[in-house]
Formats: C-alpha cells, structure tokens, sequence
C-alpha cells in the first residue's frame, strides 16, 4: 500500500478553529471549497485574518506600510480583516485609513518617537482581538515582532500566525548565531568578527571594507561600511545605539541577490542594484528610484539554481517555515555567500519578496493569501509548511 503523502493532505478553512475547539468544516481533498494549482495549496472558503503590524522597532514605518498593503490585499479576496496596530490596538476604518496611508519615510523613526511608543505598547498580543480570527498575519519587522516573542507568545496562547516559529525567528535575527548555523550547514557566509574586538584584529582579520551592524536588527539599520581604519571605532558606536551586540563582517564586493521562500519552494532570484549607495541601505530601499530590482535576475540557469538551492538550504538551516527571504552577495568570480535569511520580510507589492513572487506567476494577494493557506496547513498537521 503507498504511503499518503503529506502533500496530499489539505488543510481546512476552520482547521485552526477546530484545535481551539471551535466549529469543525471538512477537510477532506475532494470536498468544494478547494483547488490546487502549481503545487500549492488552496482553499477558497473566506477566512476571517487579523494584520497585525507597527511595533516599537526601528522599523516601525516599514512595518505599518506592509500592514497597508497585506490588509488590502487580503480583502482584495473577499476576506474578513482586522487591522491591529501594536500601538492603538484594533483600529476602527477611519483609524486604519489614515495610519496606513503614511509613508516611509528616508530616516527611521528617532528614538525619542520609539521610546513614547514602547512605553504605552502593553498589548500586543491580548489574545481577546484575536480568538475569533483563524489566522494572524504578522507583518511585523524586527524587534519583539520578528525575534522570537510575539511568536512565543501567541504560541502559548494557541493563535495562529503566518511565518517562522519562535526558534527559527530568535535564530534568524541573531545574525552572530544565523551565520553559524549558516558554517555548519555548509552554506557560505561573509568572514565576521563580534566586538568587542581591538581595531588591529578587526583590520588584519577582515581587510577592508568592514561592514559594521548591530547584531539584531533589520533594514540595514546602524549599519556603516567602515573604509578606513580611522572610521572602525565610531562606526561600532554607532551601531551600539542600535542594540546590545555589534557584527564586523567582511564587505564582498561585487553584486547583491536575493531570493524568496515559499512553503518549501524558492522562488525566483532578484538582483538589487542601489543608486543611492554601493550597499541596499535604508534610504535606497524605501525611497522612489533607491534602487534597482530585476526580478528574475539575468544568471545563467546553472547559477539560478545554485542561488535557489542555496537560499533553501539557508532557510532549512535555520528552521524557518513558511516563508523567508534570504539575501546574498556575489563577487567577480560568481562565488556566493549567504548575508542572511529574514522571516518577516518587507511585504508592500513593491517588496522583494512579492516581487519575487510575482516573477513565477504569483500576484501579491495571492502570495498574502498562500502565506495564512500555509500557516493553516501547519495546525492542521502538514509537513512542509
């Protein structure tokens, strides 16, 4: 008898409800209400989602501009959203209107705005908005939201979220602990150092250029290629305004990729050429004409696959699930190195990942549909998701 595989299983619009012991619909593969198309799953009853985004991390603005765009998506196919601001709580239409009609902008928010937030932030997870929804779509970016404790957190509460569990989130943004994941899983990585560390090691260990960035956080936020010896110690001040740990990392130079992960798939390769900066900084990646991105990138199909194979052995060796976006760098003799994997990605229609995605002929409502589709599959027992 062959065995069933796991593939094969399809999850049910009520199968997170049913584990919290609410009304059970059937889940059988052959009953209405689903399709399967490319190999992903799908089901086309509605689903009641809640975007959760804001935060208190640096990347506040990006966060709340990926809320806009997934909650609108979402609806775009006839589901019920709830917008949930980490700050205001569940906004009311008015509310949600004009908090997402702002932009980001070509600074991160300052630390004094941060600090207002985070003092008043008590709720993020008040398992009371979201035990009616089947699903939470966490379009949060780094801090809290993306390292491991809104995900620990709503796991204990026994809500539903899309992206990686607390594990794989807390190893992701722990870039000192993500690289030597990365080391022991085979997949090449950029030479780095963690300070503290004495200039003269810094310099005869990684040359010059140094990349220098706070260890746990996103959207290049404190980073400062240092290239010159003189620039070394400012540049680690700098990045210990950010956080607690900072990484020297060797700069490769050469070109910048990227590919996205969806369920146990990557997608397709993209090139990032900055024209603000020789790196994709904050400003190149949130302001109009920042950068390049040529999704799929011009390669060889050899070294496509070489990058595909790559990212999902990154995200494999970190435990994600569900979705990532994994970065890299190539130089002048194609070799690649890993830079790193991000669970909650930036999630606007014009983001990396979408665009990845759209690249192999998924649209971006789709790709926010399949993203709660395969945070289902994961409650209803389904492997690969």
């Amino acid at each position: 008898m062959a065995r069933e595989s796991s593939r094969d299983k399809i999850p049910s619009y009520s199968s997170a409800k049913e584990a919290r012991g609410g009304p059970a619909l059937s889940c059988a593969h052959q009953k209405k209400g689903f399709s399967s198309r490319r190999g992903r799953i799908h089901n086309t009853l509605p689903m009641k989602i809640a975007v959760l985004f804001g935060g208190s991390s640096s990347e506040r603005d990006v966060s709340i501009a990926s809320g806009a765009q997934v909650a609108k998506a979402l609806r775009s196919r006839r589901h019920q959203v709830l917008a949930v601001d980490t700050y205001r709580g569940v906004l009311d239409p008015k509310e949600e209107q004009a908090l997402l009609a702002t932009g980001v902008g070509p600074e991160p928010p300052s630390e004094s705005e941060l600090q207002v937030i985070r003092a008043k932030t008590g709720a993020i997870v008040q398992p009371a908005y979201f035990v009616d929804t089947d699903v939470v779509f966490l379009a949060l970016h780094g801090g809290a939201g993306e390292d491991g404790t809104v995900q620990a957190a709503f796991d204990a509460a026994g809500i539903v979220y899309t992206g990686s569990d607390h594990v794989g989130s807390a190893a992701a943004m722990d870039k000192d602990l993500a690289k030597r994941l990365f080391v022991a899983a085979g997949v090449p990585t950029p030479k780095w150092l963690m300070a503290p560390v004495a200039s003269e090691t810094a310099l005869r260990e990684l040359g010059l250029p140094i990349v220098v960035k706070p260890n746990k956080q996103g959207s290049t936020v404190g980073l400062t290629v240092v290239r010159s010896p003189e620039e070394l110690p400012p540049a680690i001040e700098e990045a210990y305004r950010h956080d607690s740990e900072v990484m020297l990392e060797a700069f490769v130079p050469g070109r910048e990729f990227t590919a996205g992960i969806l369920g146990d798939r990557t997608l397709a390769v993209g090139e990032i050429v900055p024209k603000r900066s020789d790196i994709f900084d904050y400003e190149s990646k949130y302001q109009p004409d920042g950068a390049e991105e040529i999704f799929p990138a011009a390669l060889s199909e050899e070294k496509t696959r070489e990058f595909q194979a790559m990212a999902l052995k990154a995200h494999h060796a970190l435990k994600l699930r569900g979705y990532s976006r994994v970065d890299f760098r190539m130089d002048e003799e194609e070799r690649i190195s890993c830079l790193e994997a991000n669970t909650l990605p930036g999630m606007t229609a014009q983001s990396l990942l979408p665009k990845s995605a759209a690249a192999v002929g998924i649209s971006f409502p789709e790709l926010c549909e399949e993203i709660c589709r395969l945070a289902l599959g994961r409650r209803a027992g389904i492997r690969n998701q």
